[in-house]
């Protein structure tokens, strides 16, 4: 999942992207309201965690026009204001859940897990997924196919995460780009396709047909059977 952390403190901004990169996120990073509204309009990302002040446009009025422009991502407002007052007031602005400092990370994961599993189209929570033989456990970045256990690296758990969670539909190239690298990330032509090509050598090994189709000039798209014809 890509997340968009919206934090001007840069000590709690660093314990987020790191916790939620260990936890196999895609995370940036917006260090005032402004930036973030920007970033969050772009409507790449599955989940924004956001704080209630910030520098510019505040979280509150973040929230209020991400959601004035039709946006339904799911959003978490981090907040040092923790009376009900303040928390009716997020919850009114349009925010899914509101967290109160201090919090544990365990709890900001598991809150965001739950917001995230709320939406999820994919049978099963949002870090277990199953689409047709294959299972996929986004957290330990493991795949079964048939009982074979294939252990996966991070960006290609990201990217077998957006093709099966789009399964039978076309994912194109900047999609994955966008599910599995940073905000700032420079890619060369063929990052996308040699990340694929090694993807799809560990689930297809000793199979009759790949899981992964190429579509000519579009991108790729998850098969949950193989193509008859």
């Amino acid at each position: 999942m890509r997340i968009l952390v919206v934090e001007d403190d840069a000590q709690t901004a660093a314990y987020l992207l790191r916790g939620l990169s260990e936890s196999g996120h895609v995370v940036d990073i917006a260090d005032d309201g402004d930036a973030g509204l920007g970033m969050a309009l772009e409507g790449i990302y599955d989940a924004l965690i956001v704080d209630r002040r910030l520098p510019g446009l505040d979280g509150i009025e973040l929230i209020k026009a991400v959601r004035a422009r039709q946006l339904r991502v799911p959003i978490l407002m981090l907040s040092a204001q923790a009376s009900t007052t303040d928390k009716v007031q997020g919850l009114q602005a349009g925010c899914d859940d509101y967290l109160a400092k201090p919090y544990a990370f365990a709890e900001v994961l598991a809150r965001l897990d739950a917001l995230l599993r709320g939406r999820d189209p994919v049978a099963g929570s949002s870090r277990q997924l199953q689409v047709g033989e294959l299972q996929l456990d986004c957290a330990t970045r493991t795949a079964v196919r048939q009982g074979r256990v294939i252990a996966l690296q991070h960006r290609e758990a990201l990217l077998l995460e957006k093709l099966m969670r789009h399964s039978g539909q076309v994912v194109t190239r900047d999609m994955l780009l966008d599910s599995a690298w940073d905000y700032d990330f420079d890619p060369n032509d063929n990052v996308i396709d040699k990340h694929i090509h090694r993807l799809r050598r560990k689930l297809d090994e000793g199979f009759a047909y790949s899981l992964i189709k190429t579509i000519p000039g579009a991108g790729y798209s998850f098969q949950v059977a193989p193509a008859q014809g």
